[in-house]
């Protein structure tokens, strides 16, 4: 049996193993509850905004408050970026076992001949001090993707935070933003992938949380 696997499923693998096992052997899926549609529709606007500027050959303004995206350009291959961001395509990779890895962008910038992941993040309060350690393994995962297609990627990324701060007199929301540098492990990418399928090719974990115990 051949898995597909991606971030967030991934993500599923360390809040509980048995959940992730009866998941992906079509046995059982975690219930998912309510979701809230404002990020969704934040991701939209965000990424219609940021084609605004590629389209003009500049970076947005929350990019260049610090220093940290000097000699950097928006990736301009609109037709392949439309891919990487597609939740059903993305950029995939696939072992030679058959499983495929597959992960969905928000964006890429480029310093050179480099390629770096950008990730956009929306939060209803202020960062804490391990905010952004949270999304490491999902940057790890995008960059291994892109390497494993042949890119060469800096050995950082990106995860631009907005945070709404205050609502003007035209009823207008206005957002803090904050941009955070993260150091890349590929090496903890392939470890990710390579513990899922082990898991997943082994009997299913006994040890059950409150979603899946009795399944």
């Amino acid at each position: 049996m051949t898995f597909k696997l991606s971030p967030s499923s991934l993500n599923l693998m360390k809040e509980c193993p048995r959940c992730f096992w009866l998941t992906q052997h079509k046995v059982w899926k975690r219930p998912e509850g309510a979701f809230s549609s404002l990020p969704s529709g934040m991701d939209k606007i965000l990424k219609e905004h940021f084609n605004k500027f590629m389209d003009r050959g500049k970076l947005p303004p929350e990019l260049m408050a610090n220093g940290h995206t000097n000699k950097m350009k928006l990736f301009n291959d609109h037709t392949l970026l439309a891919i990487w961001r597609s939740n059903f395509k993305g950029i995939q990779w696939k072992d030679k076992e058959g499983n495929i890895l597959r992960g969905a962008v928000d964006n890429i910038l480029m310093k050179g001949k480099k390629l770096i992941v950008l990730d956009y993040k929306t939060r209803g309060y202020a960062l804490k001090e391990d905010t952004a350690e949270h999304y490491q393994d999902q940057l790890d995962i995008y960059n291994f993707l892109l390497r494993k297609e042949g890119y060469d990627t800096e050995d950082y990324a990106f995860l631009l935070f907005y945070v709404p701060k205050e609502v003007n007199d035209t009823g207008e929301v206005i957002f803090d933003t904050e941009l955070i540098k993260m150091k890349i492990d590929i090496k903890n990418a392939e470890k990710i992938f390579n513990n899922a399928i082990k898991l997943l090719n082994s009997d299913c974990p006994q040890k059950s949380c409150g979603w899946c115990e009795g399944r």
